[in-house]
């Protein structure tokens, strides 16, 4: 609790701070949307409004007000249709400004003064600028499109967005927009086919590509990009992606041995103490003395240790259409069986304490080469995922 004297400080500082945020201040500083805010804060729920806040609200808004609609006119009347988008901007932020306002008319201080806010229609033009604004995404949308007809994936793309804008902001039906839309996204979509070529001189497993191609076209394809796992002869690519399989190596069934022996003296029974004479002796109360009876027992340890080993190597290349190599990059996977199997001969009893706990497993029949092959492109398959979805040749 020493802190605390400190913590309602600091509190009482920042509690002054939002106090003395003043309308006024932002007014001079030519910021009067923010002076707006602060106003709108400080006056809304009040029953007994200060009338200073009144007035600077009334002047934030003036001023406000005046700068958007000169600004609005002169963009109109540029002559450059671009700025239409822009001028819809201004109207819909006049708009949204008065309603701000609306909610708080009449409007009238403690002190009697009574503001004054002149709202204007803006109702008319913000549809005016709003199909303005949609006209000029659809002629520039038409000059784009007609670029991606002539093979420029990039104009037809940015033809898309320029239709998608016109109704995400303005119309959601306007004109023909949906059919050029579906055009443009045609004309945009690169097409990417990828085959798997085996150059090591050894015979795959049936199932390797469906493995090794088993991330599927969901995990590849985005909005721009189509994959096309061993695609068709005849269906236009942009790009070739080839996985050429240049080596496997595959190593023999390994099995070593081990032998050792633990050794312990444990308890076995018992048996009578004799004095020197071989008679047993006896306690003060003459019953017979016994002693436990030690003896040394013997365990023989196997340890087998089976092992073997499969290496899968590759290149992976990116063509264009032309078959001009864009990239290129080598992949490998590695797959190790490892078995440990540990029995024992013998007492049991004379194991160590390192030795009971590896016994148990048994030997293990070995994977054939063709089930290691298919964990090998297991292990390739997300390195070549990764590869396709990063790349940047790919666009």
């Amino acid at each position: 609790m020493r802190n605390r004297p400190f913590f309602l400080f600091a509190l009482i500082l920042v509690l002054l701070a939002g106090a003395c945020q003043s309308p006024r201040r932002y007014i001079e500083r030519g910021d009067p949307d923010t002076a707006i805010t602060i106003a709108l804060r400080r006056l809304s729920g009040k029953k007994n409004k200060k009338t200073s806040l009144v007035k600077d609200l009334e002047q934030a808004f003036a001023k406000a007000q005046s700068r958007d609609l000169m600004l609005a006119r002169n963009l109109a009347s540029s002559g450059r249709p671009e700025e239409w988008e822009r001028v819809n901007r201004l109207h819909r932020q006049i708009a949204a400004r008065q309603n701000r306002i609306s909610p708080l008319l009449p409007l009238v201080s403690k002190d009697g003064y009574r503001a004054k806010f002149e709202f204007v229609d803006v109702a008319e033009m913000e549809n005016e600028s709003r199909r303005q604004a949609a006209e000029y995404l659809y002629q520039r949308a038409q000059t784009l499109l007609e670029q991606g007809r002539r093979g420029d994936r990039q104009a037809a793309r940015d033809a898309y967005e320029a239709l998608q804008n016109i109704e995400n902001r303005y119309f959601r039906h306007y004109k023909d927009k949906d059919n050029l839309m579906r055009e443009a996204r045609s004309l945009g979509i690169t097409h990417v086919g990828f085959e798997v070529i085996n150059q090591s001189g050894k015979i795959l497993p049936a199932r390797f590509n469906d493995r090794l191609l088993a991330f599927g076209t969901n995990e590849l394809d985005t909005e721009w990009k189509r994959f096309y796992l061993n695609p068709e002869r005849d269906l236009a690519l942009d790009y070739r992606v080839l996985f050429y399989i240049d080596h496997i190596d595959i190593s023999p069934e390994r099995v070593r041995e081990r032998t050792y022996t633990d050794e312990a003296d444990v308890e076995d029974g018992w048996e009578y103490v004799l004095d020197e004479r071989g008679n047993v002796r006896k306690d003060s109360l003459g019953n017979d003395i016994k002693k436990p009876r030690i003896v040394r027992v013997r365990a023989d340890v196997v340890e087998v240790l089976q092992t073997k080993a499969a290496r899968l190597g590759g290149l992976l290349e990116i063509r264009d259409d032309r078959g001009l190599r864009l990239f290129s990059r080598p992949m490998m996977a590695e797959v190790l069986f490892e078995n440990y199997a540990s029995t024992f001969r013998g007492d049991r009893r004379a194991l160590s304490r390192e030795s009971r706990a590896r016994i148990g497993n048994a030997p293990m029949p070995f994977p054939s080469d063709a089930d290691m092959l298919l964990q090998a492109a297991e292990r390739l398959k997300p390195q070549i995922r990764d590869e396709l979805c990063s790349n940047r040749n790919i666009w």
